[in-house]
């Protein structure tokens, strides 16, 4: 509604954790450093805890945008479960296969051990990272200090990071739990922002949104902290219905004065008169606008096409998906049937479907056929060539990757679903369901996605390992060419061409620092999976032009 009258991109004070609008404050970047010393570091519990709205949440998807390849992640986001749902969500998260009795405790742990164990064989490491752990019952955190106990000789086999509300250090503080808070090994409590930092956050957050020049001024900036409390989300909220209120008095200015009716109007404590006010002067500004966009624009009915054309009319082609926007509950589509919003209708399952489906879709991307009645599974893909890379990301890593996805769909109930994403752009989501292509706007998919994605790809010579210095196999024969054809030829000074040399390693690094990849010399299941877009096999789907 305001934004483009204050000359924005989009709105800069929505209460949606984007990492896009982090502001890396003293406080929030040692936060996070704690968590990167979490997934760097093996062994024992990190805890994160601050009060509701200091950016929290903001720091962990922040965190799962920079994961190293071979980092695991599973993610708690609903921590109220009995131990035993606790354990199957931990094994469904990190995608372990199931134990033939799934409601036994201890054959959960079994089947996470071997898991676990299979994982450091390869080099791999995995993070549990609970939210909202201040939810966690007594009996949750016993069990999850037991599974601290499964370990090698050397090092512990999971890492385990604690994010909670103030009350997370209460009771881990309880005498019955001090085994536990014995295990800690670090913690850090994010504070509100400073007065100096929260006027800071401010202009950054209106800069990303494409904001040129002052619109609050000091005055309302220092009015904005104090009345925040310097707690990031109330301060956004109170941001958000200032510029609203300064769109309906028609300001480009936002004044200390604007900002304290603003808080009023947050907290309730506004008279109904004022409210409704403000709400018609919105309301007024917005009608004229629309009024004035309705006389100026011209009217067009149709495409006039010359009759000297000649030329052919294109061929009939399948419509492109409708984008699907966020709607209000009751309203109607042109057609007169109603048009849900994107969370109802991924709870009506309109969008989820089973791990099992996800994967016999995936098999369909890559013209293989599946077999009804097949449980399919990443073990059953191997059979075809096949792998599954299951991590954390952005979609901006997606997009580079430029392979669909089967992403994890979190509605705010906690509960989760399977949705394949068959096409994805700047500003649009397309997802696959039952052969039927649906499109949205990314903004509102993004509200329910926290970055756990599964790509199918086709490793070289059918081993999905890391490429390393040091090998000598067919594997590095493969890198080598594959990077001599995406101009990157790496130099030989003997004929043995499958060995792993310090100039191939160079030329690795030189890759992975064009295209913004962890820089470690390791040919890992991103960098391979990168190369073979690149290279652009015949037979590989691609998210960028797909279907």
């Amino acid at each position: 509604m305001y934004t483009t009258f204050f000359g924005l991109n989009e709105k800069p004070f929505a209460i949606t954790p984007d990492p896009r609008y982090l502001f890396m404050s003293a406080r929030h970047g040692e936060g996070l450093a704690h968590l990167v010393y979490g997934v760097t570091e093996g062994g024992g519990f990190i805890q994160l805890t601050g009060e509701v709205g200091t950016g929290k949440t903001t720091l962990v998807r922040t965190l799962l945008g920079k994961l190293p390849d071979e980092v695991d992640i599973a993610l708690i986001l609903n921590p109220q479960v009995t131990v035993l749902e606790f354990l199957q969500v931990i094994c469904q998260e990190l995608a372990v296969s199931p134990p033939a009795d799934g409601t036994s405790a201890m054959a959960l742990v079994d089947a996470l051990n071997r898991y676990l164990l299979d994982a450091h064989s390869r080099g791999r490491r995995t993070i549990l990272m609970v939210d909202e752990a201040q939810n966690l019952s007594d009996e949750v955190l016993e069990q999850l200090r037991l599974l601290t106990n499964l370990e090698t000789a050397k090092q512990k086999l999971l890492q385990i990071i604690l994010i909670g509300q103030p009350e997370l250090r209460e009771v881990l503080a309880k005498n019955s739990l001090r085994q536990l808070a014995q295990r800690v090994t670090g913690r850090y409590h994010l504070e509100p922002l400073s007065r100096n930092e929260a006027m800071r956050y401010i202009d950054h957050r209106l800069k990303v949104a494409g904001g040129v020049g002052e619109i609050f001024d000091d005055r309302a900036k220092r009015e904005v902290h104090r009345l925040s409390r310097g707690i990031p989300r109330v301060m956004n909220v109170i941001c958000d219905r200032a510029l609203l209120g300064a769109y309906g008095q028609e300001t480009r200015k936002v004044s200390g004065k604007l900002v304290k009716r603003a808080a009023l109007e947050v907290s309730g404590q506004a008279s109904a008169s004022h409210a409704l006010k403000w709400v018609a002067a919105v309301l007024a500004v917005t009608a004229l606008g629309l009024i004035g966009s309705s006389i100026l624009k011209p009217v067009v009915d149709e495409e006039v096409v010359p009759e000297s054309s000649t030329s052919e009319q294109p061929a009939a082609t399948t419509p492109a998906p409708a984008i699907v926007a966020e709607d209000t509950a009751g309203a109607e589509r042109p057609d007169g049937r109603p048009e849900f919003g994107f969370e109802r209708q991924l709870v009506a399952g309109d969008l989820g479907v089973t791990r099992q489906a996800s994967l016999a879709q995936m098999l369909l991307l890559w013209d293989i056929e599946s077999v009804e009645g097949v449980a399919y599974d990443c073990t059953t893909l191997e059979s075809y060539g096949l792998s599954c890379l299951q991590q954390r990301g952005s979609w901006s890593l997606l997009r580079q990757l430029d392979r669909p996805a089967i992403v994890t769909l979190v509605d705010s109930g906690g509960n989760s679903y399977q949705s394949v994403v068959t096409a994805l752009s700047d500003s649009e989501v397309e997802f696959m369901v039952n052969g039927i292509r649906k499109s949205y706007l990314l903004a509102d998919v993004s509200k329910f996605w926290f970055g756990r994605y599964l790509i199918v790809w086709r490793p070289p010579n059918g081993a999905a390992g890391a490429i390393a210095p040091g090998m000598r196999n067919v594997n590095v024969l493969w890198l080598r060419e594959s990077l001599a054809t995406l101009g990157h030829e790496a130099i030989r000074i003997d004929d043995d061409q499958q060995y792993f040399d310090t100039e191939l390693e160079a030329k690795l690094r030189e890759f992975q620092r064009r295209h913004r990849l962890q820089i470690d010399g390791i040919a890992g299941q991103r960098t391979q999976i990168l190369i073979n877009s690149l290279l652009a096999l015949d037979g590989t789907p691609h998210l960028s032009h797909d279907g």
